[in-house]
């Protein structure tokens, strides 16, 4: 069974949402122990910009690693 494109979206919008939520969580438990004391309001930008820096790290690697397979299966139907 294949997982439909409204699917993979809802899945991926999921994956977005709850990770931001766990990044900013995560910011105000860890960043006192380093002594930096961060707005809520500042906390949610942090874990924005590393939400969006993440998101284009995975989009990158993704069409890349599309590139790779592409590359090959061309090699591949060549040879043939």
């Amino acid at each position: 069974m294949t997982q439909t494109r409204w699917m993979s979206l809802v899945e991926s919008m999921a994956n977005v949402v709850v990770g931001y939520v766990v990044a900013v969580g995560t910011q105000m438990l860890v960043f006192p122990l380093f002594g930096m004391h961060p707005t809520f309001s500042q906390n949610l930008w942090i874990g924005l910009i590393f939400t969006v820096v993440s998101l284009t790290r995975s989009y990158g690697l993704r069409r890349g690693f599309e590139a790779l397979r592409m590359r090959q299966a061309a090699r591949q139907a060549a040879e043939t």
